[in-house]
């Protein structure tokens, strides 16, 4: 019998450059509790004040980006005693940091691509000589592709860090892995069956992951059992070395000789038509209602 969750606030939209995006991921959420049965309601933060959220028994965080994403929103439920879904505090704010992220898996023994810290004053050729070309810049502190570029001639990481640095002061350089982007969705303590991604633009970008429908999902993802069962324990490794907990997602590339790189993490992952914890949990035989209840159902608070 499922629990009664009390008024559900389903938490939408907010002040992010990913706001169109969370407003597709919290209407699809708020259709499925709202089917199950649950007294769940719209909050956009961006509309209300926080203290609205009072009036409510749990939140489902279906916001993307700052200021839902990153710890901000956590902190608001713990101070209001409301729980909520996802990861709690510090690990939503290093989640949505790459750079720290890296930084901790990288001292915690956990394989993640070559990267180093750009800035307005960084010899720019030496890095591309370290990290070598082509090599991808992105903010630190975005998500859906937001800023990113792939620099592929030498010269280009100048421009490369002034188009990520509109987006975030903290921008990153990281070394090109190109034998496939994958991803291991994250459910309580279970990794769900992992997903390829093939886009059929130059990386999996903005474009790829929301706007067109040639991108292709491969799932099964056509590793074998052995290497896919390895790569998903060590996937939660990663995600709980961060401190995460719930639901979340793993990115992680492969190289030409079929070793994997963690790329990132994901502690509030869309829950859209195009979105890739939803595909992976179908191929585990969790319905999308069921997977919103579930993320709901693994809520806390502090």
């Amino acid at each position: 019998m499922m629990r009664d969750f009390g008024r559900v606030a389903v938490l939408f939209g907010g002040k992010s450059a990913e706001r169109e995006i969370s407003i597709k991921s919290g209407s699809a959420v708020l259709a499925a509790l709202l089917r199950q049965g649950i007294d769940a309601y719209a909050f956009d933060p961006a509309a209300r004040p926080l203290h609205d959220l009072e009036n409510f028994d749990i939140a489902m965080i279906s916001l993307h980006g700052r200021f839902g994403e990153d710890g901000a929103m956590q902190g608001a439920l713990e101070l209001l005693g409301i729980p909520y879904t996802g990861s709690g505090v510090m690990a939503s704010a290093i989640g949505m940091d790459k750079w720290r992220t890296k930084m901790i898996w990288s001292a915690a023994g956990i394989s993640t691509p070559a990267f180093e810290l750009v800035k307005a004053d960084s010899d720019f050729t030496a890095i591309e000589q370290k990290l070598g070309l082509p090599l991808f810049v992105k903010p630190a502190n975005e998500g859906s592709s937001i800023g990113i570029s792939k620099v592929k001639q030498a010269g280009g990481l100048k421009a490369a860090y002034e188009l990520a640095a509109e987006s975030d002061p903290l921008v990153i350089a990281e070394q090109f892995v190109g034998g496939g982007e994958y991803t291991v969705g994250i459910l309580g303590n279970k990794a769900l069956p992992i997903v390829r991604i093939v886009p059929k633009n130059e990386f999996y970008d903005f474009e790829a992951k929301y706007l067109r429908d040639d991108t292709e999902y491969l799932c099964p993802c056509g590793l074998t059992a052995e290497k896919e069962a390895q790569i998903q324990q060590e996937a939660l490794q990663a995600f709980s070395t961060i401190g995460c907990r719930g639901w979340g997602r793993v990115d992680f590339l492969m190289d030409a000789a079929g070793n994997h790189y963690f790329l990132e993490i994901n502690t509030s992952p869309g829950m859209t038509d195009h979105s890739l914890v939803p595909m992976a949990a179908k191929a585990a035989g969790i319905s999308f209602d069921e997977l919103a209840v579930q993320i709901l159902e693994l809520a806390d608070v502090g």
